[in-house]
């Protein structure tokens, strides 16, 4: 994690979990992170199993020139992602993985814009999954608003171990995601992650 947003989120998550997989959903309290709600999120998985947004905060958006409520998470991506992002979110639901996925959000005026994207779980039941997350963004044009986000091409992805993971990551190596998926398995197998299921945890404090 790089940004400020990120970072905060994630220390409130790890605090509320208190050594759980996840906190529950209840133990949030917007009245807590309310300097972070602007750019917030919260993912339910409904009833076709895919994950959409279930509240999203203001900025959110407004960046993409639409209420996001009720609108398919890995429809944010281009089709060819869209498969990768789903697989992520799911990993968010049932295995209780943290998720971060840096990329450029473009618009249909030509231009872009770097964003980071952190996921977190809540804990709602086997029947309620939940997810908790945020978007930052080291710059904020003056076109936000008004030239909306249409595209995202993703940069990297993280899979955090918050158990090992270090609070500060801003150090810490990506996993560059190339256009075809078998190449991003076996760059996944070579900066050495340990796999869970479909997906990969990248040991904190490893020294390469």
């Amino acid at each position: 994690m790089k940004q400020d947003g990120s970072i905060a989120l994630f220390s409130y998550w790890n605090r509320l979990r208190d050594g759980r997989p996840a906190p529950r959903r209840t133990d949030v309290e917007p009245a807590d992170i309310k300097g972070l709600l602007a750019d917030t999120f919260i993912l339910e998985r409904d009833s076709r199993g895919e994950a959409v947004f279930r509240l999203a905060g203001t900025r959110l958006c407004a960046v993409y020139g639409r209420e996001l409520k009720g609108f398919s998470f890995p429809s944010l991506w281009r089709e060819k992602d869209r498969r990768l992002i789903a697989r992520l979110a799911e990993g968010v639901f049932a295995q209780k993985s943290v998720a971060v996925i840096s990329y450029d959000g473009l618009t249909a005026g030509g231009r872009s814009n770097s964003f980071e994207l952190l996921a977190l779980p809540l804990e709602g039941g086997f029947d309620n999954p939940r997810g908790l997350g945020i978007v930052s963004s080291p710059t904020r044009p003056f076109w936000f608003g008004a030239d909306p986000i249409v595209d995202a091409r993703i940069d990297s992805i993280r899979v955090v171990d918050p158990e090992r993971e270090p609070l500060f990551l801003a150090n810490r190596p990506e996993i560059a995601l190339p256009d075809v998926m078998p190449a991003f398995e076996r760059r996944r197998v070579a900066a050495h992650g340990r796999r869970i299921r479909h997906l990969v945890v990248l040991e904190g404090g490893r020294e390469d």
